[in-house]
Formats: C-alpha cells, structure tokens, sequence
C-alpha cells in the first residue's frame, strides 16, 4: 500500500475543497464573547452574506478560518484547534467518525444543510445517451466511461470530499454487496472502477477550481461530479454556454450534510452562541435564503425544497479505516489514469541560503523521505516527473517515472538530485516555462492519457530572457494539446504575484503562496491538482 494513503488515512484526509484563505484567528487571541470562531471547508465562503445577517439578527459573529480536511482533522486531533477555535463545520462528520480521539473533542452537532454529489451532463450529451429521460447505475455511467462515450472531471479524492463522495458511491454501487466497502470487496470491484475512471479527463484539487477549469473546457468535457449546489451555480444564466442536466444515479448517491459542530474545548458562552447560531441557520427563513442563494438543500421540515429532484438513496459510507486505505490505495496504484507534472524551479542565485534549503525540503518530502515527510503526499506510483531547474536559462530536463510496484529506487534517485540543487544565476522564467512547454508537448505526443500540470516554483521577478508579454504571445500558438497544460505557480520571496496570478489565468492553473504558509504545507495542497 502506498504511503500516500497512509499518510491520507492518517489524518484522514478525505473531505473539502482544498485550503482556502479566511479570517484566521490570531494564536493568542482569546474567545469574545458573541463571537464564534469556527474552523470550516472553504466551500462555505459562500455563506458569508447569510452570516452576516446572523450577527445583525441574532449578535453572534462568525469568524471562519478555511482549511483542508487534511489540516483541519490534524488539528482537531492534535488539540490544536482548542482554544483557537469553538466550532467546526466541514460538509461531513463522518470522516471524523472514524477517529476516536477526534471524537472525544466534539459535542453537539447541528445539521445546517443537504446537497449530494451527482453528476451535472451537457444537456446535449445526456439526450445523446438517454439519461435525461431515465437515471442512469454507476455502472451504466461506468460502462459510457470506459468506452469513452462520457466524459467527465472530478475533483481529487484525496483533497475533496466531492470527489471522495464520488468515488465510494460508484465503489460501494458497482461491488453489488449493499453493505459498506471493505478491502475484499474494493479489490473485486478495482477492474470495475478502472473503467469508471477512464473517462475522467478533467481533475482538480477543489470543487470551486473544478467548475473554473470546466468553464474554460465547455465543449471539450461532457460533464462533472460534483455537489448539486455547485451544479446549479453553474447553471445560473449567463455562465454557460449549453445548461447542464443534472443526473442522479438511481441507486444511489453520498449526501453532504454541513453539521455545524462544537469543540468539547468551547467555553460556557460559545456553547450559547453554537446554539443560538444553530437554531437561526435552521429557520425557515434562513432555510429559504440558503436554499434558494447558494443552492443547498434545506433540513428544516417546514420548508419544501421546491425545485429539487428527489434525492436516491444514500450509500454507505466505509465503517472501517481499512477499507479506506484498501480503496485509496487501490485508486492511486491502479485506478486512475496516471498523471504527469514537470517542475520548473528557480535555482537563481536569490535562492541561496534558507530558500534553496526550502526546496530541497519540500521535493524530498514529496519522495517520502524521512522526517516530516510522511506527513506529505509523495509522487504517485505511475507518475512521470519531469524537473527543470533553472537560473538565467533553463538547465537540462530530468526524467523520472516512477514505477507501479517497488518505487523506491526511483524516489532515491529523485531524492538525490533534490538534495544536490544550488543557486546561481539570473531568473529566467518564462525561457523556462517555454521549454517545459516543449517537454510536455513531446510526453504527450508519446503517451496522451495522462493529466498533466507544470509546477512553477520563483522566489522572484522575472530577469533574463522573455517576458510575460512575449510569452503571452507565444502561449496561443502552442499545440492544442499542450494549451490545456495548467501552471501551477508556487510563491515566495519577491514573486511577481500579479504576473503570476495572470500567468495562472492565462493558462488555466492557479497560485499557491508559500510566503504566509511553509513551502511544505503548499506542497501537500498542490497535489490534489494533480
């Protein structure tokens, strides 16, 4: 089993779309009494003018901290969240469930809202293969993707709990069993599965970044999986060109269900507030602005979700943590198409000292070294990883795959090479980022079916060679196939932030920034994009 999924399980990193920036607590701040500093995925951002109103109603503040699963459950568990935080609110408790010492720092949770992960098709390709006239299984959906006469994208399941949801309901649906999975019966569905995933063309580490990467691609994607209130954002007027139809599969789906929770931690006056808070998001006014201003399902009894398909029934979810190692293990060595990434990484001469150091840290951590690192999602089984350091030019590319069994010599050799970067030089980013360009457009022709990304990691403004202009120009005639190739751009010291931000417009990726977390951290966050 890969270390992958242990360290996932571990923490359990099985839910929310990715980390996101919020109004995070200051460490030695103190709970104020009115307030509710509460720990929540970054989906809910989108709640802000509903809390807002809370406070003005009932005088309960909210200050959300966005955070990853993967982070948040470290700190709930650790007891990092006591006295930071009274309250968490992911879009499930169930991933929590499974860890005991997790459990024994919640209280009281109220459930807030619904919405399940479906599918949301092109309405011409669900006409095309019927499901707009009948619901299709998962294994109907299973069979279109592996003849790829469906389409999709997903986010990953490793940082979004839409794709996990995704990815243990057409498990638990295809194993036939109607129990929760287990390891013997994901081993037997893993060649089902396999089919099911071959049509994923589209990947993401958030659910939020996956409907922006599928707006860019409309027309080349049939479709995607994802919360149905994320769906029906999308389908508000103006934002796509052909609406989607949303499907449900008929034998069932996994339902978010956003308990808004209370840390054993919380004090007297915050246990009012989470109850005061609870009892507003539940009226069925707020219900109605909820339903009807991000799309979520209402839980309030009084309040019809006119407007709603019915929702199938719910899948099991896994009981056991074994069966969520045996599942993310199967998808990551055998299940999903492999992926590809090419790193280009500033070696310039302001990277000597603490910064390079930096680096070194994070691209060994990413081969499972020693340390930290089994805190920190390593290169997959199967991956091809491309490094391509540079300094006033592009210096010669390293190419790696890394094996489907026994994959630790090749993390060795990759680790070595890591630990052996200097600095020098000028910063020539985009000469860079234009022959990573180059090097994917051969890999691809080579071996199409892989998701591929370039990571860009600079510490400053660009200083030899083109500029973002120039590349800019360039960038539209590239090959069609490697205009798809998003670039991820990782920052710290003096980056460019602006330029980098455009870049990640321009070509469909997105920044990360290391100078207000560590590089590690941002390391971690990034994999799920990939």
């Amino acid at each position: 089993m890969i270390r992958r999924a242990v360290a996932l399980v571990a923490a359990l990193t099985l839910a929310v779309s990715g980390c996101g920036g919020g109004d995070d607590p200051d460490e030695d701040e103190g709970f104020t009494r009115g307030e509710l500093r509460v720990l929540a995925g970054s989906e809910l951002a989108d709640l802000k003018p509903i809390l807002e109103q809370a406070e003005k109603d009932i005088g309960v503040k909210v200050r959300m901290s966005h955070v990853g699963t993967l982070d948040g459950v470290q700190q709930i568990v650790g007891g990092k969240a006591d006295g930071r935080y009274e309250a968490v609110w992911f879009s499930s408790n169930r991933y929590l469930s499974l860890h005991r010492e997790a459990q024994s720092r919640l209280r009281t949770a109220t459930t807030t809202m619904i919405s399940p992960v479906v599918l949301g098709v092109r309405t011409s390709a669900a006409r095309r293969l019927g499901w707009d006239r009948r619901p299709p299984t998962w294994a109907e959906i299973a069979d279109a993707a592996a003849a790829r006469r469906f389409t999709y994208g997903m986010t990953s399941p490793a940082a979004s709990n839409s794709g996990f949801s995704a990815l243990v309901a057409v498990a638990s649906a295809l194993s036939g069993e109607g129990g929760a999975l287990d390891g013997p019966s994901v081993d037997a569905t893993a060649p089902k599965l396999k089919g099911f995933f071959a049509g994923q063309t589209l990947t993401a580490g958030s659910s939020g970044w996956l409907s922006d990467a599928y707006l860019r691609r409309q027309g080349e994607v049939d479709g995607l999986i994802n919360y149905e209130s994320v769906l029906r954002s999308l389908n508000a007027p103006g934002r796509l060109r052909e609406p989607l139809t949303l499907v449900y599969p008929r034998d069932g789906v996994v339902t978010a269900d956003y308990p808004l929770t209370l840390l054993a931690s919380a004090p007297a006056d915050a246990q009012e507030s989470h109850r005061r808070l609870g009892e507003y998001l539940r009226r069925p006014d707020v219900q109605r602005r909820i339903m009807t201003e991000v799309h979520r399902r209402p839980v309030n009894p009084q309040v019809r979700a006119d407007g709603f398909a019915a929702i199938p029934p719910e899948l099991p979810f896994p009981a056991r943590l074994d069966a969520v190692v045996a599942l993310l293990g199967a998808y990551y060595d055998k299940i999903r198409r492999p992926s590809r990434t090419l790193y280009v990484i500033d070696t310039s001469g302001s990277m000597a000292g603490e910064r390079i150091e930096a680096l070194r840290s994070a691209l060994v951590a990413l081969t499972g070294g020693s340390g930290a690192s089994a805190r920190y999602e390593r290169f997959l089984n199967r991956e091809e990883v491309t490094l391509i350091p540079f300094g006033s030019a592009p210096r010669e590319p390293r190419f790696h795959t890394v094996p489907a069994t026994a994959p630790e010599g090749e993390l060795a050799r990759i680790r070595s090479f890591a630990q052996g970067l200097d600095a020098s030089g000028g910063t020539a980013i985009y000469d860079s980022l234009t022959r990573a360009y180059q090097v994917a457009d051969e890999q691809i022709g080579r071996d199409p079916d892989r998701f591929t990304s370039i990571v860009l990691m600079s510490d400053g403004e660009n200083s030899d060679g083109m500029d973002f202009g120039d590349f800019r120009d360039r960038f539209g005639d590239l090959p069609e196939r490697v205009r798809g190739v998003p670039v991820f751009a990782v920052l710290f010291g003096e980056a460019a932030t602006g330029e980098m931000n455009d870049l990640g417009k321009l070509t469909g990726g997105r920044t990360f920034d290391a100078r207000s977390q560590s590089l590690d951290v941002v390391f971690r966050e990034i994999r799920g994009y990939q």
